[in-house]
């Protein structure tokens, strides 16, 4: 199954039961900063929180395979296409900024996506992401709405690639609708390094006791 087949006839659902908190497009939009400048929101989605970006200045661009969620986006009046991050349908240098919120638990080769994003991005340019904390939240780890104390189970954590059924998944969450992928922490971060970013800033955002969102933001 696509990428598109699994967020296809969950958009209404995903938004109102998973886009309220703003904690990650407010870490997004702080490590992004202001436009102007013409940026690429890769995974946007519904556009729920590429608008924040297109408000603070930026001409944004959106991609997603999700031809059901790019719906819903293009009636908030925002520029997208479809297409996958990991076979970007733009030039080199095309873009002053790129951001992306939490797609490396939906893609299946999440370095192929720091590969396209750093090729499209011009020399110098900011990639700001913020997704899934992949310590505490994936197949390894029990951790229901980021609440509490995550509960770890042997043997997954560094298990790599897709998965649906697993001890981190909750019959009533969205990894049981659309399955997930996994990586370790350094793979993930392995991924942003290969294509050539350079890491400035490294964030675990909010005051939970364990954190379940990681925040990075790198350049070009």
């Amino acid at each position: 199954m696509g990428a598109s087949a699994r967020y296809d006839g969950v958009s209404e659902w995903y938004e109102a039961t998973l886009l309220g908190d703003p904690l990650v497009p407010d870490t997004a939009l702080r490590l992004l900063g202001a436009g102007p400048g013409r940026l690429l929101d890769v995974g946007c989605g519904t556009g729920f929180h590429t608008v924040r970006f297109a408000d603070a200045g930026w001409s944004v661009v959106g991609i997603d395979p999700s031809d059901d969620q790019l719906r819903r986006a293009r009636g908030r009046g925002l520029e997208v296409v479809s297409g996958r991050g990991e076979e970007l349908p733009f030039g080199a240098g095309e873009f002053d900024a790129a951001v992306s919120l939490w797609t490396h638990t939906d893609v299946d080769d999440f370095a192929a996506v720091c590969r396209e994003i750093a090729r499209v991005l011009k020399p110098g340019a900011p990639f700001v992401y913020v997704g899934s904390h992949p310590c505490f939240v994936g197949p390894h780890s029990l951790f229901v709405a980021g609440e509490g104390v995550p509960e770890l189970y042997p043997d997954w954590y560094r298990r790599t690639g897709r998965y649906e059924d697993a001890p981190g998944v909750t019959p009533q969450g969205l990894r049981a609708r659309v399955g997930a992928a996994h990586l370790p922490l350094a793979d993930f971060l392995q991924a942003f390094l290969e294509p050539g970013f350079v890491l400035e800033r490294v964030e675990e955002p909010g005051d939970r006791d364990y954190p379940h969102v990681i925040a990075i933001r790198c350049r070009r």
